[in-house]
Order: structure tokens, then sequence, then C-alpha cells
């Protein structure tokens, strides 16, 4: 790397993590990233357009090289520009799913998945394969061509694809933007199954708040090309200083478990470290992990518990930090038991409240959606 760059570093300790550092200069974008990435989960790579997503993973797939560069995963080095090593894409045990499906459209989805067997031991690969093939519900589709397959049928045939390659680590570069919503709910629960049952590391790219908050684990936020924060989802979301915090549509996700029901009054009770939340009635068991997003725009901030609220969901709080980078709005950073939130209040109720870091609060949240 260059002497004295500028980097923005998120340290994990984790076994087999994956070391990603690249520079580059196109003029009027330069990529300029450190990372060290978890060797298993779901990392989402999230930004707007033109933030470096797809250029970060074209620079990890080998599609793209580096001037400046040091790639290692699973303990192997697959770049490193201070030696001159440089993998080519096809040396690198990787699973690349685009945008669009890419499908081989004179062969049937048995043929599209066998030629991606070519590459591996066949013995290695037939078991492994079945086992993809169940769970992302496409056995029956085998025979069908694909013309005959609707949007989401052919990314989940192309998400197969690049498993059926053993890989050590799978690429996925918005897998879901081509796909209308309906098809993007019907495929996102398998892409949270494959990586819960082949335990091998995924990168996801994607500028979608809904995709981010269901599937990630880890967060990387990009901006310009350089991390701006980088960490486990609910921390990363939580933080108040970053330019996500201050988008209008700013959430933050809590991980929580069903708790109880209330069907006179079509509530559910949800429980985390630290408290319940009330929802609108789910159709779960009691015990059934789930994501609940909480938009900043829902989350109000008082001194003390009111004595009379239409409003049920009134839990104690900390300040965590306070930004103030969008006029008249601040963005109030909070603990919750031991889940972050963020609030989008105006300046003036800032000042009013008398707000700092370490405060003790109350926030009223008024409402939730569900994740997953």
């Amino acid at each position: 790397m260059k002497a004295g760059a500028k980097t923005r570093i998120c340290p994990i300790e984790m076994i087999n993590p994956i070391s990603a550092r690249f520079q580059l200069d196109y003029g009027e974008f330069q990529l300029d990233v450190d990372l060290n990435l978890p060797g298993s989960g779901i990392t989402v790579l999230f930004g707007h357009s033109g933030s470096g997503k797809t250029t970060l993973l074209r620079c990890i797939a080998g599609l793209q090289r580096a001037p400046h560069a040091y790639l290692e995963v699973n303990g192997n080095i697959w770049e490193d520009s201070r030696r001159k090593l440089f993998l080519p894409a096809y040396q690198r045990s990787l699973g690349y799913v685009f945008q669009e499906a890419n499908l081989f459209p004179h062969l049937s989805v048995a043929g599209n998945l066998q030629y991606g067997l070519k590459r591996i031991a066949k013995s290695a690969a037939s078991a492994d394969l079945q086992h993809i093939l169940e769970l992302l519900g496409i056995e029956h589709l085998l025979e069908r061509m694909p013309d005959k397959l609707s949007g989401g049928e052919r990314q989940r045939v192309a998400i197969a694809r690049a498993l059926a390659l053993n890989p050590e680590i799978l690429l996925m570069d918005e897998p879901l933007a081509s796909l209308d919503f309906k098809r993007k709910q019907e495929i996102l629960p398998f892409i949270s199954q494959l990586q819960r049952e082949l335990n091998i590391p995924v990168l996801y790219v994607t500028h979608s708040r809904q995709e981010a908050g269901q599937l990630a684990d880890q967060l990387v936020i990009l901006s310009a090309g350089r991390v701006q924060a980088c960490g486990p989802l609910p921390e990363t979301l939580g933080r108040s200083d970053t330019q996500l915090a201050q988008d209008m549509d700013a959430a933050s996700v809590w991980q929580v478990r069903v708790s109880g029901h209330e069907a006179e009054y079509y509530l559910t009770r949800v429980a985390f470290n630290g408290g319940v939340l009330v929802l609108p009635l789910l159709d779960a068991a009691i015990g059934t992990p789930l994501r609940v997003q909480i938009l900043a725009r829902d989350v109000s901030i008082v001194l003390k518990s009111p004595a009379a609220t239409s409003i049920l969901n009134v839990l104690p709080a900390t300040v965590t930090g306070i930004s103030e980078q969008t006029p008249g709005q601040s963005v109030i950073g909070l603990q919750v038991g031991d889940q972050p939130l963020l609030a989008h209040i105006t300046r003036k109720s800032a000042a009013l409240l008398g707000l700092w870091p370490g405060m003790a609060v109350y926030v009223q949240i008024k409402g939730t959606s569900i994740l997953n």
C-alpha cells in the first residue's frame, strides 16, 4: 500500500477472516479501503450509487486489478501488489452472482448447472449440488429452459450455479435489483437460509435498506470510495455520525424474540435484552427470532416516562451521540438495553430537552416493521 495512505479500517477478530486492501485512482473516483471481514455470515456492502461497492467487489473477484492491493481469504493470499502476486478470477475459489442471471439461453437449468461443475471434481460437487437444489427449491426446474423461468427462478438458478463451484466465498452484486418487490420477498429468505446451511462467507452488494436490514450480519457503509462505517449490523446502523443516519429513511434494526401474544388486542410482544416491544399481531410461535426495523422518524424522546400516552412502546434509554449535519435536524444516537437506536428530532427539540451524551431519557416508538 502507499505510505501514509488514509484508509478506514474495519477490524474484526474472527477465525479465517477476509483481509482486503485496495487503492485505485480513476481520476474523478478513488477507491481506498482497508477491511478485515469475518470468515462467515453475510457482509453487506452498502452505499449510494457511485460509492464504490461494485468496484470493491470486482477487485475481490479479480475482475478489476488495483495498482495497490492485498487480498487474503481463509489464509490464502490471492493478491499482493508488493510481491507482484495476482491470481486471475478463474483461479480464485469464489462464486459470483450478477444483477442479471446471465444463464445460457440454449441450455436447460440442468445444463447451466453442469457447466459450472467442469471446474471442480464431480464427486465433490454432486453431493453439494443436491443440497443446494433443495435449499433453493429448484429441483423441479432442472429440465426447463431459461425463457420458461420467472425472474426469481432465474436468479435462484444463477445462485445455484455459483455455489456449484464449492467456492470459499460467494460474491453477490445487487442480485435482486432487476426483480419486483414480490420476487425480492420470494428470494430473500433463500439467501438467508443458504448462508446458515452452507456456512460460507457472503459479500452482498446493495443500495436497498430493506435488503441490508434483512440479510446483513456485518455492514460496511461505503461513501466516495471509502469506508464510512463498518461493524455488526445493529451497532453500525445505530451510529448517529454516518451519512446513512442523516437520511429521512434512516432506521435501526433490532434482534428480538416473540415472547407472547395479546390476541384480544391483536398484538404481539417481542423481547430483547433490556425490554419488550409491542407489535401488531404476528403469526409466529413463542421463541421465534425476528428482526424488527424502527424508523428514526418514528422515535420521539421525553425526559420522564409519561403518565398516560397512546403509544405502547415507552422505554428507558441513554443518549450515546448527537449529530447535526442536516439543517434543522438532530440525529440522536441512543442505547435501549443492548439495542442501539436512532431518533430524528428537530434541533429546537434537542435544545429544549437539553440533550447530552450519557443523559438518561425515555423513548416512545410509534411503529415498527418486521424484516424477517
